[in-house]
This record gives structure tokens, C-alpha cells and sequence, in this order.
């Protein structure tokens, strides 16, 4: 495939030193036939050949016009690339990657200058990769990311169970055991499916091997140790996403090496994101790799360390296309000073400090199990019921405090903070804090939140247990946010024991006795700012179109079984099947999840998340069903997969796992 400025080689074997042949897809200036020039690596288990492509399409051809070669290689056991994968940014996935940066830096179109990028997995394992300062790397763009794999991934939220984790779970059996693509592979591609089939890990089942903070989450943590990355980082989130908290915890400890750029999206691309507005993330991209991999003296260094959308009281919404709003930019960014609330005795939130041994007031908490199914999910794909809807029915299950109607409008900038004393009645609790807009007319849109596990009050690598009666004061940092609550508008904090399905219940059905008097709330006052534009993409609508023959579609619903005593919520997706016009290739797949509980049972809680999977052309089909559960006693979680593989009409392969997990202070 070319045209006038650059040309697309579908498929480049690169073979890695142990022999294993890694896929990738590059696109290639034609002004690299007359001068080398540099070159941004993508490195993913999600599939060039179908996964990726819509994504990949919109961005490296646009690259490769500027003059800039993209290579986009799919992680060894994944797409067309040999072997099985072995993990999360295991060492043999960084290795391996250190090492195709060397491959491309030492290709003869090379100018010697490599950048790494990517979004989620890419956004990972480019920091990583950073801290292991391959020779050739010279700068990086990490998009919905970690720098803590923790506490600020889709596994555990300081010492919480996210439910989110069995869903990835699934998700990543689904990815990997597809196929490769025979038009690229040949006749071998049934055996590498087999291999994969036989050999791909459960990821569940070693995730759950790590319930608190051990060195297997160190690993890959770049919190650990900031200073190991030296390369300029332009670091990338949404106020939707589950990554929010990234940028800032980037350029606090990347100092002056990292840029942030917040905006209102999803887990998506900034220039094709929701809600709108959007951000030339094009034109941004290509002026910060040729400064840092041409040298091109553009100014991109003197951007504000700090750039941020500011949300202006939107409402929930079945879904939210543009979030009102306004942006700001911080040259330096700096602790925030906060804005403290305390609650007077008859509940309302004051501006102000808790008064210093104030008689204990004693308010029992103990919110029904089923409180949480306004939440979302913890990292959001569509700006519909994925994102966090109408906070009112889970406030119902909640404490909640709010202030009285604001004179004026409050701006803040920054992680909110709660410090409170209280009582356990277990030795195992969780608590839920929420910020939450009210609206004049009582709409209420969820800010912030945070979650913590009580017996990870103190240490997640180390927890303990509550004891039971015992006061104990707890400090609970909240999600960052960026948010004006309007005059006229109240700021309420909801305080839960229970964020189901979001998080997973302890297995005790405890309540907490909070003193009230000893109730603080900080909230991050925005300080010195600039106000500031953020250039739009100049496509509108920049993703490919593929030829639909069946359209996609999505659901979300609640079902409270009052009969049953058991509240369902269920999640069905259908990405519709689309075919790709290039190459052919028709693709759909099927996400039926389902999560249960009866609101006064914890051991009650079950999930269960199926994935289908096709792949077709005329004359050739193959389809996967992969499935992860996760039910639990009082000592342990019990989990379970399987995989079935279909070749036309003849089931060719199936195999179950089935784990006995120990509950460790969870």
C-alpha cells in the first residue's frame, strides 16, 4: 500500500535474539529514501492486524507524512507474532522491547532516534521501558498509564478487590487466544494457534497470588525509583478514565522531564476521545518527537508543565458527547493548598477545621451490599453508562454531608483528602468516599472518589486488621479531579462501606461507627493559573470506516430481584462485525458479563464474564469463547476459565482452569 508520502509494510518479521519472530506493521516516509529519519514504537498483545488497526490507522500515517516512521509490533504470543505471552510487563516483554528499539535504531532509514508511545498497555510499558534507558530512546508520550501498578490499575485501589480485575482477565483470554491471520502467517497459522490455545496463562490466577503491595507490583512500578527515567515524557489522561491520577503523580516525581495533559475523555486517543473537546494530539505528537528525536528547536519544552480541562458541572447523562468546561495551564505544578470542611452537628459541611478534641459524635454506617451500581466502570471505553451516572440512588446507601447553595463558584485542582476517626465492627471493612456536584435541581454528578480497604490503612505492603471497637483515625486520598461547582450548587461527600460492583465486599458484613466530629475534608483549592486554549483536531472524525455488515451494540442494566433478595447488573457489549476493506478480514466480538450479590451477604458475590470471538473470510472461520469467574467463601476466592475454540463448525480445542485462591486481608 503507499501514496505520495509514505508506504505501509503490513508485515516485517523481526526476529529477537531467542529466535522468536515478532509481527510488526510499519509505516515508512519516502523521505527516508533520502535521508534516515526517525521512528515511534508501539509495542501491544492487542493485534496490529484487527485490534489496533482502527487506532493505528488514524495516527501513523500521519506520522510517516511528517516524516516520521511508525512501528507498531505485536507482543510475542499475540496477532502474528510467535510464542506465548507470558504476563503483564513481565522482564522478558521490556527485554524484548529494549531490544526491537535497537533493532529499528540500527535499520539503514534509521536516524538513530527512537520514541516509544502508547495508550493503557503501550502508555505501561513505555514508562517502564524508560527506566531501563535503552541507548536509542529519546523520548516518550504515555497515554492512560501508571506510574503505580497497585494502586492505580484495574487490579487492586488501596487494598480493594476491583471487580474490574476478572473482567481484564477475561478480556486478555480473549485477546490471546485468537488467531493469527493466515494471510500473513501462511499454513502455519493453525499451529501457532494451537500453541497459544495450550499455553496461554490465566492471568487471574497470579494476579490473585498478590493481594497486597508485594515486588511483583513493584515491578513495573516507576514510582519506585522516578529518577531511572531520564527521557523527556509527555504523560496523557482523561477525567473519565481510571488512569486520572497519572499525569500529576508523573510531574511530581518527573519533575521538569514530564509533561501532563488532562482533558474530559475516556480511555481513548485524545483526538478522537469523549466527551469533546478534543486536542490535536497530531500535531502535539509530531512537534514533540522532532524536538526530542531531531533536535528541531520548536519551543515544545517551554509548554506549561501542567494542562488541564476544568469541568464545569456537567450531568449525568446516557451519554455525554462534551463535558462544559474550560482550560488551564500551570507552569510549575505544585502541592495544592486545600480548602478544609468539617461537619457541624447537625450535618451540614462548614468551611473549616475540625474542632480539637470536640465530644465524640457517633454515626453508624453500614450501607446495603448492592450500594455502587452508579459507579461505572473504573476505566471507561464509551462517554455512556460506563461512565459514573445519577449519584442519587447510591447517596441513598451512604452517610452524606453537603454544604449549604455556594455564593460563588469554587475551582479546585487536585486530589481531595478525608481524615475521620471511626469504629470497626470487623476485622475486615471497606470504605467509600465520593465528592458529588449537586445541582440546583438535585442532579447530583459524582466528582471524585476513593476507596480503601481499612486493614491497608497503614501500609499496603504490609496490612493488618482491624481491631474490632477499637478508634482508629484514617486518612483516605481521594482521586484527582478538576471541577468548578457552580453558584447555586452544593458540594456533598457520600461516605459508603460498600462500591459494588465496582469493588468486591470483604466477607464480613460489618458496619462502621464514624466520629463525626473528627470528620476533615480537604479539597485542592486551583490557585495560580492561566487560562489557556487547547488547539482541536483538525479532523473532526479522523478514525477509519470499515464495511459494517452486522452493527454494534451495548446495554447496562440493574435488576434488583426483590423476591430473590439478589441485585444482577449486566454488561452486554457487541462490537458488531466489521470488515476490514484492505485486507478483508471480518471481526466481531461479544462481552456478556454479568455481577451478583444479595445486599445482606457478602459470600453471595459471584462474576462472571464471557467473551466471543470471530474471525472470518469467505471460505474461513474460527471463533473463541473465553470465559472467567469468580465466586468466594469466607477464606477464599474461587476462580475459574475456560476456552473453546471453534474452526467453522467443529469445536478444535477446550480447557478449563480452576484456582483456589487464599483471601489475604482482602
Amino acid at each position: 500500500m503507499t501514496n505520495r508520502s509514505f508506504t505501509v509494510i503490513e508485515n516485517e518479521w523481526i526476529a529477537l535474539a531467542d529466535g522468536t519472530r515478532l509481527a510488526a506493521r510499519i509505516w515508512m516516509p519516502d523521505a527516508a529514501k533520502a535521508e534516515p529519519v526517525p521512528a515511534v514504537f508501539e509495542f501491544l498483545p492487542y493485534r496490529k492486524r484487527d485490534g489496533t488497526s482502527p487506532r493505528d490507522e488514524s495516527t501513523y500515517p500521519v506520522f510517516a507524512a511528517a516524516g516520521i516512521a511508525g512501528v507498531r509490533v505485536d507482543i510475542r504470543g499475540s496477532g502474528e507474532s510467535d510464542g506465548v505471552i507470558d504476563g503483564e510487563y513481565t522482564e522478558l516483554e521490556l527485554a524484548n522491547a529494549c531490544e526491537l528499539i535497537a533493532w529499528i535504531a540500527a535499520q539503514p532509514w534509521s536516524n538513530g532516534a527512537v520514541g516509544m508511545m502508547g495508550i493503557s498497555w503501550g502508555g505501561f510499558n513505555c514508562l517502564q521501558v524508560a527506566a531501563l534507558r535503552p541507548p536509542a530512546l529519546k523520548a516518550i508520550i504515555s497515554i492512560a498509564s501508571t506510574v503505580d501498578r497497585y494502586n492505580d490499575d484495574i487490579h487492586y485501589k488501596n487494598g480493594c478487590h476491583l471487580s474490574a480485575q476478572l473482567s481484564w482477565a477475561a478480556t486478555m483470554l480473549a485477546y490471546q487466544s485468537r488467531a493469527p491471520d493466515p494471510a500473513l502467517v501462511g499454513d502455519s497459522w493453525r499451529r501457532m494457534w494451537m500453541e497459544r490455545l495450550e499455553n496461554e496463562p490465566f492471568f487471574m490466577g497470579e494476579w490473585l497470588q498478590h493481594q497486597r503491595r508485594d515486588d511483583f507490583w513493584k515491578h513495573g512500578s516507576i514510582c519506585e525509583d522516578f529518577s531511572a527515567v531520564d527521557v523527556p515524557a509527555l504523560v496523557i489522561a482523561g477525567w473519565a478514565d481510571g488512569y486520572r491520577n497519572t499525569p500529576l503523580k508523573a510531574v511530581e516525581g518527573l519533575g521538569s522531564r514530564a509533561k501532563a495533559l488532562i482533558g474530559p475523555w475516556v480511555h481513548k486517543y485524545p483526538h478522537f476521545a469523549w466527551p469533546k473537546p478534543r486536542a490535536d494530539f497530531h500535531g502535539e505528537a509530531i512537534t514533540w518527537w522532532n524536538r526530542w528525536l531531531r533536535g528541531e528547536q520548536n519551543g515544545i519544552e517551554t509548554l506549561p508543565q501542567v494542562r488541564a480541562y476544568i469541568l464545569d458541572g456537567p450531568k449525568p447523562a446516557p451519554r455525554r458527547d462534551v463535558d462544559p468546561g474550560f482550560w488551564v495551564a500551570k507552569q510549575t505544578w505544585q502541592e495544592p493548598d486545600m480548602q478544609c470542611f468539617y461537619v457541624e452537628q447537625f450535618g451540614t459541611l462548614m468551611e473549616g477545621m475540625p474542632i480539637p478534641h470536640a465530644p465524640e459524635h457517633p454515626v453508624y454506617l453500614k450501607s446495603p451490599l448492592d450500594t455502587g451500581t452508579a459507579s461505572g466502570e473504573w476505566f471507561t471505553l464509551k462517554p455512556d453508562a460506563e461512565m459514573a451516572v445519577d449519584q442519587r440512588g447510591d447517596d441513598a446507601g451512604s452517610l452524606t454531608f453537603q454544604t449549604a447553595p455556594l455564593a460563588e463558584p469554587q475551582d479546585y485542582f487536585g486530589q481531595p483528602v478525608l481524615t475521620v476517626s471511626l469504629r470497626s465492627d470487623a476485622d475486615l471493612a471497606n470504605l467509600c468516599a465520593r465528592i458529588v456536584d449537586i445541582h440546583p435541581d438535585g442532579t447530583a454528578t459524582r466528582v471524585s472518589f476513593g476507596v480503601l480497604n481499612l486493614a491497608h490503612r497503614d501500609s499496603n505492603e504490609h496490612p493488618q486488621p482491624m481491631t474490632q471497637g477499637e478508634p482508629t483515625q484514617i486518612r483516605l486520598v481521594l482521586d484527582a479531579c478538576g471541577y468548578r461547582f457552580g453558584t447555586g450548587h452544593r458540594i456533598r461527600l457520600s461516605l459508603s462501606s460498600a462500591y459494588w460492583p465496582m469493588v468486591l465486599p470483604p466477607p464480613t458484613d460489618g458496619g462502621l461507627t464514624l466520629d463525626i466530629a473528627s470528620l476533615g475534608l480537604a479539597m485542592p483549592k486551583i490557585g495560580g493559573h492561566e487560562a489557556i486554549e487547547v488547539k482541536q483536531p483538525a479532523n473532526p472524525d479522523p478514525l477509519p470506516k470499515y464495511i459494517e455488515h452486522k452493527p454494534g451494540a451495548t446495554r447496562r442494566q440493574v435488576v434488583r430481584d426483590l423476591s430473590a433478595n439478589r441485585t444482577d447488573y449486566f454488561i452486554n457489549e457487541d462490537t458488531g462485525l466489521f470488515e476490514h476493506p484492505d485486507t478483508g478480514l471480518s471481526t466481531r466480538q461479544l462481552r456478556d458479563e454479568v455481577w451478583s450479590i444479595s445486599p445482606g451477604d457478602p459470600l453471595s458475590m459471584a462474576g462472571r464474564s464471557v467473551w466471543t470471538c470471530d474471525m472470518q473470510r469467505p471460505g474461513w472461520f474460527v471463533r473463541t469463547i473465553s470465559t472467567a469467574t469468580i465466586s468466594c467463601t469466607a477464606t477464599d476466592w474461587l476462580i475459574g476459565g475456560s476456552v473453546v475454540a471453534y474452526q467453522g463448525e467443529t469445536r478444535v480445542f477446550e480447557k478449563t482452569f480452576e484456582k483456589v485462591v487464599p483471601r489475604d486481608l482482602m
